[in-house]
């Protein structure tokens, strides 16, 4: 009879470098970076004023990172993309371990409205200025499909 290795799947601490977690070539990774180096959230900073008062809010990049992550993994209640940030090392690294509540996420969701309608227009995605020379480069090798949403 054969004999086969034990599979343990128990919990465990691990090491984890999260940022090595979001692989290149996924959407996660395109996402992350994306939200991070090329779309122009600055649309985002009128909701705060917590500049000399209040505490520290969570950056709307990121939050937008996860929640359109876990949209396109078929997660759609905030307490699931909570439960997802918490348990799964892809949300963990998009998050940088910092676990939102969903009634912020819910929040953030529901007043998303003009914010994201400026960000997303169909088929087009705002650039920081920075970024146009490469985004041009894009177009001009690949064509207008290469920056269509």
């Amino acid at each position: 009879m054969a004999r086969y290795k034990q599979i343990d799947t128990s919990p465990r601490f691990l090491a984890v470098d999260l940022e090595r977690q979001l692989l290149p070539g996924t959407f996660e990774h395109a996402l992350n970076h994306l939200l991070d180096h090329a779309i122009d959230l600055s649309c985002f900073d009128a909701r705060f004023r917590n500049d000399e008062t209040g505490a520290s809010a969570y950056r709307p990049a990121m939050l937008l990172k996860v929640v359109l992550f876990a949209y396109s993994q078929g997660i759609v209640s905030s307490r699931g993309i909570e439960r997802a940030c918490r348990e799964h090392v892809t949300f963990i690294a998009l998050c940088g371990a910092s676990s939102p509540h969903f009634t912020t996420l819910a929040h953030f969701v529901s007043t998303l409205g003009e914010d994201i309608a400026r960000i997303f227009r169909p088929g087009v995605v705002h650039l920081r200025p920075a970024r146009l020379d490469r985004a041009r480069d894009v177009r001009d090798r690949w064509g207008e499909a290469a920056l269509k949403c």
